[in-house]
């Protein structure tokens, strides 16, 4: 009955062994990734040339209330008090928009942003998935994430087949 147990669990043993050393697993740079694929520089295109428009518009509004600014702090002593009151008001008013439109850009910015990257993330991650399963990796590890501590160099590096699919979704 030992001699049955032992022979058991030395079977068990070799199996695990044999499991283990067939394990797969691979490793991506998603940001070197991402940078390499023309989507992805048209996304970032159209994003700067967005961006560089609100910048503009942002700029010429500074300019445009740094100048009343400056205008009214030279003549401040010499306005009547219901003037003065009047372009106070008028500054603030003008802060104030300035402040509405810097928030409205920086959501319209990461709104644009998520409607961009959306479908490229999506793309990515059903190619990553293909390979995964063709490859048959149990895990394809993301060294953009620095969660990762260490990979061997038996990890397989997994960019180059997710380019190669990745060209064949287009």
């Amino acid at each position: 009955m030992k001699n049955i147990f032992l022979s058991i669990v030395a079977l068990l043993i070799a199996t695990i062994s044999i499991e283990a050393q067939n394990l797969k697993f691979a490793h991506i740079d998603s940001q070197k990734l991402v940078a390499q694929l023309d989507e992805f520089k048209q996304a970032q295109q159209k994003m700067d040339t967005e961006s560089n428009k609100i910048r503009e518009q942002m700029q010429t509004m500074q300019t445009e209330f740094q100048t009343k600014y400056n205008d009214y702090v030279t003549k401040a002593d010499s306005l009547p008090e219901v003037v003065r009151q009047v372009r106070e008001q008028e500054l603030q008013e003008m802060q104030q928009r300035i402040q509405v439109m810097q928030q409205a850009a920086g959501q319209s910015l990461q709104q644009m942003e998520a409607k961009l990257l959306q479908p490229i993330m999506d793309k990515i991650q059903t190619a990553i998935d293909e390979v995964g399963k063709e490859q048959g990796f149990i895990y394809i590890y993301n060294l953009s994430s620095q969660v990762i501590l260490y990979h061997s160099e038996q990890s397989v590096d997994a960019e180059p087949l997710i380019l190669a699919k990745l060209a064949t979704m287009k």
